[in-house]
């Protein structure tokens, strides 16, 4: 088939379009988490598999030090001690240098690390990159989106429509 130049525009916008309606992610519930290795603030290396036989609480967010992300990591900060009561452990995963996370941690105290994936490997593993529309305009970024993983590394939830403000309360 061939496509003048407004086909081809009107289709590319058809698929951004079905993609944030999708909100990206192709992982499920029941799915087995994919393996990641990444570096957080600190330069330490983080597996999937440091958290066997503990639950994960999984969050991806745009850009540290931002509002929505900020609400969003204070809210799981300030109900930190719940989640470790109830066996979670909380890991946060952005496309920010480490420089950058460990900044953000300081400045509001917060209990978990950070994982810097410039490179966006676990991103991309986890599918929460692709086209997002702001004020009009179109690009690519993070789609904030929260995985629960089980003890044994299998999806027990995915948030795509994440309350910054309540997401522990999503969560818990």
């Amino acid at each position: 088939m061939n496509f003048n130049l407004s086909q081809k525009n009107t289709l590319l916008r058809c698929i951004f379009v079905a993609k944030l309606k999708n909100n990206m992610t192709t992982l499920k519930i029941g799915d087995k988490a994919p393996n990641f290795e990444a570096l957080d603030e600190k330069g330490n290396t983080v597996k999937l598999t440091d958290f066997t036989g503990k639950k994960l609480v999984l969050f991806f967010y745009p850009k540290a030090s931002t509002p929505g992300c900020t609400a969003e990591a204070c809210d799981l900060r300030d109900n930190y001690e719940t989640f470790l009561s109830k066996g979670y452990a909380i890991l946060g995963a952005s496309a920010d240098t480490a420089k950058k996370q460990q900044n953000w941690i300081d400045k509001h105290n917060l209990p978990f690390p950070l994982l810097a994936d410039e490179d966006k490997t676990v991103i991309n593993a986890f599918g929460v990159w692709g086209p997002k529309k702001f004020m009009g305009r179109e690009y690519d970024g993070i789609h904030r989106t929260t995985f629960v993983i089980d003890e044994k590394g299998i999806i027990e939830d995915v948030i795509t429509k994440v309350k910054t403000k309540a997401h522990a309360a999503q969560i818990l």
